[in-house]
């Protein structure tokens, strides 16, 4: 029994700082999001371009990280405790992949393009979506976190 909370310590006591990284890019990208929501002078667009391109970089690095390190950990911890949070995975899972589509629609918008006046406009427009996208998908990782890695936070700290 003592080999196995040592085992849990050792597998699951990276997590949470991986998870703490992992917000920090959400925050990031956040601040990017809103640095350009803000703009409104769609003239500038080389300024606007390259903001938006930094946005994207975040965006991508943030999705990636999140479905090839976070949710890859959540669901190991959930088969691992066995107490239902597989199948809840399973149910949310899907729906933030749909909207990792969304983000990775938006960011094929900029494919290294010229963008004129109207290309602008046409992303700021796309940003008010993208933004209500992520925070639809940031309430849904934030469901997983606390039902597939918090509840089992005070296990793995006995441990």
């Amino acid at each position: 029994m003592l080999e196995n909370c040592r085992n849990a310590r050792e597998r699951w006591g990276g997590v949470s700082e991986l998870i703490d990284r992992w917000l920090k890019e959400r925050q990031e990208l956040l601040v990017h999001y809103c640095e350009l929501s803000g703009e409104s002078d769609f003239s500038q667009t080389e300024a606007l371009k390259e903001k938006f391109v930094r946005l994207c970089e975040v965006l991508v690095d943030y999705v990636s990280t999140g479905h090839f390190e976070i949710y890859e950990q959540l669901v190991r911890e959930a088969r691992e405790f066995n107490d239902g949070g597989l199948e809840l995975a399973a149910k949310v899972y899907p729906r933030i992949e749909q909207t990792t589509e969304v983000a990775l629609n938006f960011n094929d918008r900029l494919d290294g393009r010229e963008l004129s006046e109207q290309d602008i406009k046409s992303l700021f427009d796309e940003l008010s979506k993208l933004g209500e996208t992520l925070e639809s998908r940031f309430e849904m990782e934030d469901f997983l976190i606390e039902h597939l890695h918090n509840v089992h936070a005070g296990k793995v700290a006995s441990a």
